[in-house]
């Protein structure tokens, strides 16, 4: 095999290649920052005397139109829609409700979900369609996302092996063999594979990257940190109200068995005689959130109770025979901080409300705004006996000028309150938007077509994924400010500016100079060793390039050396097109880039975690293919 010459333009390449992971390693400037940069220097560099083929300066920034950002805009905007809806806090309670609290229990079920669905869609899309869901599970469980994102994101990356149309590699993979059996004799002629021939590999390999993270998670993942994009930033009920006006108290979840003598009494009822406050009702399968002071109990039923534990177990649960369960079960994502919370509203000077009592308000029924305190000047009243405060029947005060109402509401009724005169709503740090349950249809209408369009049809993928984007905002599901909204900016710049300069490694003939020296050094080395030999120069291939230019690029040199040195060529080319998905070590595939932002991973944190899960990969994938093939 002749050896191609280093060029100039060969030699500019390579020093930028190397400028970049030096950048992402070191972490100087922001990673979004570092790839903008070296797309800039890309393209000055180009103007140089000697380096004018360095890269097409008039499609300097296509990557930005390119199919794989595009789409990644696309699928944003539709996993932004289903979250509006309520379905992804819906597929959270699932998760937690099957999987428990745990991050043990969480993560294989997280892991393995996403792993699958990326067998039949594209890895970032699986991964972006699972963030909301993961940021949901992360607010109820106070689990970091650090601990969970990273996870999720690798088996989407995994399950990208499991079915050939997984990846776009392994998607392009029969393509590249009909194209190489052209030059190849009859006798040495590859047969393509089927939909479901990589799927024993596949499973292999999504297997081993959940019981990697299961059994070592506690050393390779991150602890907390802060994160950019996370909307459980709203304080939680408990630990604001204990630190601010020291009211310690919890939530419950109570059951009301049938034949319960509290049958028939009224919410009020309970309430003051045990100084407690009722959140929440369910019976039979009817959940009302700050339900009405005379709604009568009825059984069997659920109630949600914030009160003191000693209290509440000593004083309403014993004598009555009701059980409190050990967590929130029907009121988990009502009571999350996602959904709501604990919130300060002050009445102003000249409000209408001045001199009434909360009773003859109506709080709860008008407004959504269960009382949990009054603060007046130096004093706090409460409804609530704690260790620290008497009860005091809050309901039959008259409120004044400058009181401070401490409440529980529903986000989306705290967000209505605000254009309300008879009140300023002080708090600020909580989810000011409003949930669409009513559009659900439309958007899994819309879903569910943008991905049957992707299995039957020869679509472009990120034409498909918009047909569902815009159908998402031309039905209202979202509007068109929130679908940008929902966009990771830095995400979109740093593949964008990313694209060029793997183009650059390929168009200039750097990728082919290192190819050709590496499969040099392992000229006359035993066939599965020459194997393992491509299956390195691939992942290495695919961490500075597109997957898909290091498979087209290196498929028919695999299947040179596979001729040459007596081996099965198909394989080799199969073990091009696997091994193009062993991205992990540092952010630059798109599942990668996508989760870094919302989980606040460093470089750092790839290299450590995802060192250990490369060699995992590659000795999992040469294992499997030794065994099926």
């Amino acid at each position: 095999m002749e050896l191609p010459t280093l060029t100039y333009e060969m030699i500019a390449v390579l020093s930028l290649l190397s400028f970049t992971v030096l950048l992402f390693v070191t972490e100087i400037i922001r990673i979004d920052v570092a790839a903008i940069l070296v797309m800039v220097l890309l393209g000055a560099l180009s103007y140089l005397p000697g380096l004018d083929n360095l890269a097409d300066v008039s499609k300097l920034f296509e990557g930005f139109s390119s199919n794989a950002v595009m789409s990644i805009i696309a699928v944003m905007v539709i996993g932004a829609g289903l979250d509006k809806t309520g379905l992804m806090s819906k597929v959270a309670a699932l998760i937690l409700k099957n999987g428990g609290t745990t991050e043990a229990r969480i993560i294989p079920i997280i892991s393995t979900t996403v792993g699958v669905i990326s067998s039949f869609m594209q890895n970032v899309g699986a991964a972006a369609l699972f963030l909301p869901v993961v940021s949901r599970i992360s607010a109820r469980t106070e689990i970091p996302m650090s601990r969970l994102l990273m996870p999720m994101g690798f088996c989407a990356i995994l399950g990208g092996t499991i079915t050939l149309v997984g990846s776009s590699p392994l998607i392009l993979l029969n393509d590249l063999i009909v194209s190489a059996n052209s030059s190849l004799p009859a006798d040495q002629q590859m047969e393509t594979f089927g939909l479901f021939s990589v799927t024993p590999i596949g499973v292999m390999l999504v297997l081993t990257g959940v019981l990697y993270f299961v059994l070592f998670s506690r050393w390779v993942l991150p602890a907390q940190r802060e994160r950019g994009e996370d909307a459980s930033s709203a304080r939680s009920m408990q630990t604001y109200v204990e630190n601010m006006y020291g009211l310690r108290a919890d939530m419950f979840e109570i059951r009301v068995p049938e034949g319960s003598i509290i049958i028939g009494q009224t919410l009020a009822d309970l309430m003051v005689a045990h100084n407690m406050y009722i959140l929440g009702t369910s019976y039979r399968g009817h959940k009302v959130i700050a339900p009405m002071a005379d709604t009568k109990i009825e059984a069997p039923a659920r109630l949600a109770v914030l009160g003191l534990r000693r209290v509440v177990e000593q004083q309403f649960a014993e004598p009555y025979g009701l059980e409190i369960l050990p967590q929130l079960d029907v009121f988990a994502d009502d009571f999350a901080a996602t959904q709501s919370g604990v919130a300060e509203v002050v009445i102003p000077p000249g409000s209408s409300v001045i001199g009434q009592t909360p009773i003859d308000l109506r709080l709860r029924q008008t407004h959504g705004l269960s009382l949990l305190a009054i603060q007046r000047g130096e004093e706090t009243l409460s409804h609530v006996e704690t260790e620290d405060h008497s009860a005091t029947h809050i309901g039959q005060v008259p409120l004044q000028v400058g009181d401070t109402c401490v409440v529980h509401v529903q986000w989306d009724r705290l967000t209505r309150l605000k254009s309300d005169r008879d009140f300023v709503v002080v708090t600020s740090d909580f989810p000011q938007e409003e949930l669409r349950p009513h559009k659900v249809g439309w958007a899994l209408a819309f879903f569910l077509l943008a991905l049957s369009l992707i299995l039957l049809t020869d679509l472009r993928l990120s034409l498909c994924l918009l047909i569902g984007a815009v159908g998402m905002v031309l039905s209202r599901v979202l509007s068109i400010d929130e679908a940008y909204e929902s966009i990771s900016w830095s995400t979109v710049f740093l593949l964008a500016s990313l694209i060029p300069l793997g183009q650059a490694v390929q168009n200039t003939g750097s990728a082919d100079w290192i190819a050709a020296h590496v499969l040099a050094l392992l000229k006359g080395w035993p066939i599965w060793s020459l194997q393992a030999g491509i299956a390195v120069l691939a992942t290495a291939f695919t961490l500075v390039m597109s997957n898909v230019g290091a498979t087209v690029l290196l498929v028919p040199l695999a299947v040179s050396i596979a001729v040459s040195a007596g081996g099965n060529p198909a394989v080799f080319a199969l073990t091009v097109a696997i091994s193009t998905s062993n991205s992990f070590l540092i952010p630059t595939h798109q599942v990668n880039a996508l989760i870094m932002g919302p989980a606040g991973y460093r470089v750092v944190d790839f290299v450590r975690s995802g060192g250990i899960m490369t060699l995992l990969f590659l000795v999992v994938s040469m294992t499997g293919l030794a065994l099926f093939f």
